[in-house]
C-alpha cells in the first residue's frame, strides 16, 4: 500500500476518545458554536434547509488528471436549483465566507484556507426585472444586469492573510440558450490564473453529485424497485473548484515527506440585525455549514444532533461522545437488516472509525493495517496533536488512474473514494457498501447494482474545472 510504515502512536482514536469525550451537558453536542451553526449537503439538516444560499452540497479532492502536479479542489452550494428559476436565478450570498479548508497536520484545524467573498453590483435598479435584457456572449456585455465579484484569500495559521484575487469576476447563472449560447465561453472568461501556479473559477455548474434520493422512501421503495433514476439530473449548484501545485498544500510544502491532507468546506455568515424592509449583518461570523466525507451528516448523524454537528470544527470531533457513538455503531446496517435481512455486521465498527475519523494507516490502530490516506503517515508532523476529525483525507502521492473505477478503493482504485474523492467515484455505492462491511476486493453480492446509478447524467470535463457546464433545460421535461 501507499506511505510510509510508522511504529505505533498515540494517537487518540474514536474508540477510546469515547472514554475521554467531555460529558454532554444541555446541548446534543458539547462545544464552542453548538446551537448557532446549520448544515451541509443536499437539505439534510433542519437549519440550513431555510438557508440554501450558503448550503454546502459536496467537496471533491483529487490530483489533476491532467497536471499531476496539481491538486483540484470543488466545492458545490446551493442544491437543487431549477435551471428556470427567474428572475433573480441563483446569486451567492454577499458577505458569506466560503471557504475549502487544509489539515496538513492532523489536528482538525486548517493550516491553510482558501477563502472566498462576494459582493453584488445589480444595475437592474427600477427600471426592469431582467437579469439579462439581451444577448450574453461575454461577462463585460451591458445586456448583463446582474454581475457578482469576489476576494478570494489565502488564509495560513500565524501568517498575515494573502490576497490571491482582488475582483474575481464569477460566472452569472444560466438563463438559457437564447440569453447566453455560449456558457463555456462565460466560464472560460470567469477562470481566473493564480499568483505562482494554479487556477480558480467561481460558476454554475451540473450538480455533479449522482444518486437516487429515494433512498429516503424505505430505503429505495422497501422493495429495491425505486432505484435506476438520478434524482439530480437536471438540477444545478454554484461550485467553487480551485488548482494549486501540491507544495501549497503539503506540510512544509514537502509532498515527499508529508503527502496527507485533510479536506472539508464550510461557510460563515454574520449575525443579522432586522429592522422594517431590511436585515444588516453585523456582529461576529459563526459557522452555518461544513462537509467533508460525502453522506455523513445525511446517514450517519441523527437528526437531533445535524445542526449542532455542522456548527463544530473537526478539532471538536473527537470531543462528542455522541458523534462518535454513531459512527460505531450506524443506523444505516440496522434498517438494511430490518427491512431486507441482511445481518449488520458487528460492532463497534473500527473500521468506519478509521474510514471516517483517521484516515487509514497502519498508526491508526485500526484494522486495515495498511497505509492510504491519513495524516499519520507524513514523517514530519506532531503525532502528540493528532486528533480523530470528520475530514475527506487525501494521499497527494497516489498515482493517477488511467481507467478510474468508480467503486474506487473497494475495486483496487487506491486514487478514488475514501482516498479524496473525484466527480466520478460513485460515492452511495460505496458508503453503502462499506456500511456493510465490505473491504477492498470483497464487496457484498447483494448490494452489487448499489442504487443502479453508476455516473452522471452529463459526462464530466477533462480539463479544469472537471465540473459540467450547467442545465439549461427545465427538470420537469415532458416524456
Amino acid at each position: 500500500m501507499l506511505g510510509r510504515a510508522r511504529s505505533k502512536s498515540p494517537v487518540r482514536t474514536a474508540a477510546t476518545l469515547g472514554v475521554m469525550s467531555l460529558a454532554l451537558a444541555t446541548s446534543a453536542l458539547a462545544g464552542p458554536g453548538a446551537g448557532v451553526g446549520s448544515a451541509s449537503s443536499h437539505r439534510e439538516a433542519p437549519l440550513i434547509a431555510a438557508d440554501p444560499q450558503v448550503d454546502n452540497t459536496d467537496v471533491y479532492a483529487f490530483t489533476s488528471p491532467d497536471r499531476a502536479d496539481t491538486v483540484t479542489l470543488v466545492a458545490n452550494w446551493l442544491p437543487f436549483q431549477e435551471p428556470n428559476g427567474g428572475p433573480n436565478f441563483y446569486p451567492w450570498a454577499d458577505g458569506a465566507h466560503y471557504d475549502i479548508n487544509i489539515d496538513s497536520q492532523g489536528t482538525g484545524h486548517p493550516d491553510l484556507t482558501y477563502r472566498w467573498t462576494f459582493h453584488t453590483e445589480d444595475q437592474r435598479g427600477t427600471n426592469t426585472f431582467l437579469y439579462n435584457n439581451g444577448v450574453v456572449n461575454n461577462l463585460t456585455d451591458p445586456t448583463l444586469l446582474f454581475h457578482q465579484y469576489y476576494t478570494l484569500q489565502e488564509l495560513r495559521h500565524g501568517c498575515p492573510p494573502r490576497t490571491l484575487v482582488e475582483h474575481g469576476t464569477a460566472a452569472p447563472s444560466d438563463t438559457g440558450k437564447a440569453s447566453m449560447p455560449n456558457y463555456a465561453q462565460l466560464r472560460n472568461q470567469a477562470t481566473v490564473q493564480l499568483p505562482g501556479g494554479g487556477q480558480t473559477v467561481a460558476t454554475q455548474a451540473a450538480d455533479p453529485f449522482f444518486l437516487d434520493l429515494r433512498v429516503f422512501d424505505l430505503l429505495y421503495g422497501a422493495n429495491l424497485k425505486e432505484t435506476g433514476q438520478n434524482t439530480l439530473a437536471g438540477y444545478n449548484v454554484n461550485s467553487l473548484s480551485i488548482q494549486v501545485p501540491k507544495s501549497e498544500l503539503a506540510f512544509k510544502g514537502d509532498v515527499g515527506r508529508n503527502p496527507v491532507v485533510g479536506v472539508w468546506s464550510s461557510t460563515e455568515k454574520q449575525t443579522l440585525k432586522l429592522s422594517p424592509g431590511k436585515a444588516t449583518a453585523e456582529g461576529r461570523f459563526v459557522q452555518v455549514s461544513r462537509l467533508g466525507n460525502p453522506l455523513v451528516n445525511e446517514v450517519v448523524v441523527p437528526a437531533g444532533l445535524k445542526d449542532a454537528f455542522n456548527a463544530l470544527p473537526p478539532s471538536e470531533d473527537h470531543n462528542q461522545p455522541a458523534l462518535v457513538a454513531k459512527v460505531l455503531d450506524p443506523e444505516v446496517p440496522k434498517l438494511v437488516q430490518a427491512i431486507y435481512g441482511l445481518p449488520a455486521p458487528a460492532t463497534p465498527r473500527k473500521d468506519l472509525q478509521e474510514i471516517f475519523l483517521t484516515g487509514i494507516a497502519k498508526a491508526a490502530d485500526g484494522p486495515f493495517a495498511v497505509d492510504l490516506n491519513s495524516q499519520l503517515m507524513n514523517q514530519d508532523i506532531d503525532v502528540r496533536q493528532f486528533v480523530a476529525a470528520e475530514e475527506l483525507r487525501l494521499n497527494m502521492s497516489t498515482p493517477v488512474t488511467a481507467k478510474p473505477d468508480r467503486l474506487g478503493v473497494l475495486n483496487g482504485d487506491f486514487q478514488g473514494f475514501p482516498n479524496g474523492r473525484r466527480p466520478g467515484d460513485d460515492v452511495v455505492d460505496i458508503a453503502l457498501q462499506v456500511m456493510e462491511g465490505a473491504t477492498p476486493g470483497h464487496l457484498i453480492p447483494a448490494l452489487a447494482a448499489g442504487d443502479g446509478v453508476n455516473g452522471p447524467d452529463v459526462p464530466f470535463g477533462a480539463a479544469f474545472p472537471y465540473v459540467a457546464l450547467p442545465y439549461a433545460k427545465a427538470v420537469n421535461q415532458p416524456h
